[in-house]
C-alpha cells in the first residue's frame, strides 16, 4: 500500500498555500515525495475558481465591507465558482498522483465526497450528495465544498469542511454560485463543535481508506513555503 504523508499547517495564508501546493506538485511529479494530504486553516479569504476568475458577480459584498471584515479575494487555479475559507474550517489539499485505474476527474471528485461522507458519519452526521451538484450536503445545506485541479494526473486544491466556521461570512458571496441552497457546519448540525483534532483524524482515516493509501501522520515536518 502506498504512503500518504500528512502535513498539518494552521493559519496558512491562501497565497502561501498555493505556492506550497505548486512546489509539492512538482516534487511529486519528479518522484521525490509520495502522495500528500495537507490539512490547513486559512485566514478569511474568498477564492474564485477558473470558471469565474473574470466575473465577481457572485461576491455580493462591496470592497469596503470585505476590508472591514478582514476578507481578501484571490483567484485560484481550481475548478468551480466562488467560495469562502476561514477560521473553524478544515481545508484539505491532496497532492496525489492518480494511478492508471483512477484517472477519471469525476471519479476523483466523487471519491473525495465519499471520504468526507464517511468521516462525518463517524460523528453521527448523515451527509450525502445532491444530484448534479458537487460537494457534501446535509439536507439542502452544504457542509463541505470541493474544488480541484488535476494536471497530468497529479492533483491539487481540494475540499473545505465546515467544523465551527462562522457561517455569516458565506453571506458575503453566493456560495459556489448556488442561489437556492444553504450552508451548514458540524457545530450547527451537532449543536457543538467536535475537537478539530478528532475531525482531522476521521478525515485522514476515511481518505486513506477510500484511496487505498497508508497514512503517515506527521511523517514529514511542515514545510515553510518558498519565496
Amino acid at each position: 500500500m502506498s504512503a500518504l504523508e500528512i502535513r498539518r499547517l494552521m493559519n496558512l495564508s491562501y497565497e502561501e498555500g498555493v505556492r506550497l501546493q505548486r512546489d509539492l506538485v512538482e516534487a511529486r511529479r519528479r518522484g521525490e515525495i509520495p502522495d500528500q494530504l495537507l490539512l490547513v486553516e486559512h485566514p478569511h479569504v474568498i477564492t474564485l475558481g477558473v470558471r469565474v476568475r473574470d466575473d465577481r458577480s457572485h461576491i455580493v459584498a462591496d470592497a469596503a465591507t470585505l476590508a472591514s471584515r478582514g476578507v481578501t479575494v484571490h483567484e485560484s487555479g481550481r475548478g468551480g465558482d466562488v467560495t469562502y475559507h476561514g477560521p473553524g474550517q478544515l481545508v484539505g489539499y491532496p497532492i496525489l498522483e492518480l494511478p492508471e485505474g483512477r484517472r477519471d476527474l469525476h471519479r476523483y471528485v466523487r471519491d473525495i465526497e465519499e471520504a468526507l461522507i464517511r468521516a462525518l458519519a463517524s460523528f453521527g452526521i448523515e451527509a450525502g450528495r445532491v444530484p448534479k451538484l458537487t460537494g457534501v450536503w446535509v439536507g439542502d445545506e452544504k457542509i463541505a465544498a470541493i474544488g480541484v485541479r488535476v494536471s497530468r494526473w497529479i492533483t491539487s486544491h481540494g475540499f473545505a469542511l465546515n467544523i465551527d466556521t462562522d457561517l455569516d461570512y458565506f453571506g458575503l458571496i453566493v456560495p459556489c454560485g448556488i442561489t437556492d441552497k444553504g450552508v451548514t457546519s458540524m457545530a450547527k448540525v451537532l449543536g457543538t463543535a467536535p475537537p478539530r483534532e478528532a475531525v482531522e483524524a476521521a478525515v485522514v482515516s476515511a481518505f486513506a481508506e477510500v484511496f487505498g493509501l497508508e497514512p503517515q501522520l506527521d511523517h514529514v515536518p511542515s514545510l515553510a513555503p518558498g519565496p
